[in-house]
């Protein structure tokens, strides 16, 4: 890697004395991390304070990676029993798959009145003398320290959890202090410009997925021919759509409209191999994604039958965060279900056809009809009576196939674009933690960058 070309080694090695940190510079030591930090420190530190005083409180959603999204504040009396007590200046790691895997946490700062309270799912690092703060956080996202922990974590699939232990047990390279805050200070800096460099690609990223919705959003409304005669739709916020095409409910173009369940006892149903069950986190505006896919049994299957997945059924996501997000199921998808967060569309094809129904749903006004429609989105997300009842642009079938090509074209045009970008994004990432790993296990001397 360009990094190896760029950085020296220290002069002189010895043996850590533990197998997968190999040698450190001679002049470190290895520590376990609870002789040198305090872990999951006790809410009793905040007992003398008022019920009255606002924290910051932090769900999992809003533990970002390196970062905290600290808009959410409640009254301490609201918070002390039952989440997570951490203060200003402490290293916050998610302990949960997939988010410990993934790189989830941060180092807490900026909490209202220096307190903050969260999720049962993290674990909480407080830095002592011996450890500069900064120094410990960059560790947390070192190849070894996220490495390690995934080995060691336990439970069942889905709830897997980096146990106590190892935070405790964790054998942590331990240069002299200044040291410890010169390497800080370096990563602080060079972080900055790959994060930096990796903000400009997610920015054009963002473009493109706007220009591929107005390429959408034209087509599925006004058609291919711009010469076409136009006429009012009849709906304030569709405006003029090609004078021969109609305006429907969707419920009039549809022999299904319907979601899952979760089966009863949830996770503990899913099984290594058997029938797809697809959950929202699975649909996407590009299609389905199966990276995290989990399965059910057939016999669970079969009780769920009325929630079976067609080829060329429209997957429409009616709540959380990923209200909204569609895809078009494959030609001849493998035996399939959806959970209750998942809508199936069934489209009768020789009035509208699946794919184009798939598209529209990504388009501005079919989007607005999903977040417009208040009376329609409860706690439980988008009911299917006000799916049912949206308005769908519809051209003749000829036309309908014709639009539907020319954006299987151009969106995937885009799309190729987008995934180059992601490729070089996530390359700025593993560049990223490997030069993190090589600064605080010693691989690389770094005191002469600073």
């Amino acid at each position: 890697m360009a990094m190896k070309r760029r950085y020296q080694p220290y002069p002189d090695y010895i043996d850590s004395g533990v197998e997968w940190l190999g040698q450190i510079p001679a002049h470190w030591d290895v520590r376990r991390l609870k002789f040198v930090a305090g872990i999951n420190p006790s809410r009793s530190e905040v007992a003398y304070l008022p019920g009255d005083v606002e924290v910051s409180f932090l769900p999992m959603e809003r533990v970002g990676y390196g970062s905290l999204d600290l808009e959410l504040r409640k009254p301490l009396a609201e918070v002390k029993q039952g989440f997570t007590y951490f203060r200003d200046g402490d290293v916050l790691v998610a302990k949960i798959t997939p988010s410990f895997e993934n790189g989830k946490g941060a180092l807490a700062f900026g909490l209202e009145n220096g307190i903050g309270f969260g999720t049962t799912e993290l674990h909480v690092i407080r830095a002592t003398q011996e450890i500069d703060r900064q120094f410990l956080f960059y560790l947390t996202f070192s190849h070894q320290f996220r490495g390690m922990g995934e080995t060691q974590m336990f439970g069942t699939a889905g709830q897997k959890r980096v146990p106590d232990s190892f935070i405790n047990n964790f054998p942590t390279p331990l240069p002299p202090l200044p040291e410890q805050r010169a390497i800080a200070a370096f990563l602080d800096r060079e972080t900055a410009r790959i994060d930096a460099l990796i903000a400009r690609k997610r920015e054009l990223i963002d473009l493109l997925r706007r220009q591929r919705t107005a390429l959408i959003s034209h087509a599925v409304t006004k058609g291919l021919d711009p010469s076409a005669p136009l006429k009012d739709s009849g709906v304030e916020w569709l405006g003029k759509i090609p004078a021969h095409w109609d305006v429907l409910k969707l419920k009039w173009l549809s022999k299904k409209i319907g979601s899952g369940k979760t089966p009863k006892g949830g996770a503990s149903n899913y099984v290594s191999s058997g029938v797809i069950f697809l959950r929202s986190q699975n649909v996407h505006f590009s299609g389905l994604r199966l990276d995290d896919v989990v399965y059910i049994p057939p016999e669970i299957d079969r009780d769920m039958a009325s929630s079976r997945v067609h080829s060329l059924d429209v997957l429409l996501n009616i709540t959380g965060a990923s209200l909204g997000r569609c895809s078009l199921v494959p030609e001849n998808f493998p035996p399939a279900n959806v959970n209750q967060h998942v809508c199936i569309i069934r489209p009768y094809s020789d009035r509208l056809m699946p794919k184009l129904l798939n598209y529209a749903l990504m388009s501005d006004y079919m989007q607005f009809q999903i977040f417009a429609n208040e009376d329609g989105i409860s706690r439980e997300g988008l009911n299917f009576r006000a799916i049912g009842n949206m308005i769908v642009a519809v051209p003749p079938l000829a036309e309908q196939r014709a639009i539907s090509e020319y954006l299987d074209r151009e969106t995937a045009r885009i799309d190729r674009l987008i995934g180059e970008i992601e490729e070089s994004i996530a390359l700025l990432q593993r560049q990223r933690t490997a030069l993190i790993s090589a600064a605080v296990t010693g691989k690389i001397d770094v005191r002469e960058q600073v």
